[in-house]
């Protein structure tokens, strides 16, 4: 299994928002690397929910239900990609950016080093410890 964070700000689609969907297609990713990465999730992985911009906060943990396939925002033959998304659960209580960067554990975390990327992968331990500081 792998993580990973995705991050939206809450103003165009929140949690809210994805759990009175059930689900979604994680669509409009128009950045290489963050295609990658959602090219290389598969169903089971563990998905946290960022909030970002205006919360700036993980607040959820959703799970990959079906690999990449076109994106259907994108147009035809263009090599964008969308994975859905299905919630799981809520965080007991968000974990904001500033409580990340303060945790020695995270230092490495890809929120903090590449803080403008939407889709990044995870080490398990990093996943571990955002449920550790929700709880």
């Amino acid at each position: 299994m792998n993580y990973w964070l995705v991050k939206s700000e809450p103003a165009a689609y929140s949690w809210a928002d994805f759990n009175r969907d059930g689900g979604t297609d994680w669509t409009g990713v128009r950045n290489y690397q963050a295609r990658n990465f959602l090219q290389q999730m598969q169903p089971g992985d563990l998905v946290l929910y960022y909030h970002s911009v205006s919360d700036k906060e993980v607040v959820g943990v959703a799970q990959v239900a079906a690999s990449a396939a076109p994106d259907a925002t994108a147009e035809a033959g263009s090599g964008w990609v969308a994975v859905h998304l299905k919630p799981q659960e809520p965080l007991a209580r968000p974990v904001s950016l500033a409580q990340i960067k303060q945790d020695e554990r995270l230092s490495q975390i890809g929120l903090l080093r590449q803080s403008r990327l939407s889709v990044m992968p995870l080490r398990v331990e990093e996943f571990d410890v955002i449920l550790e500081l929700s709880a």
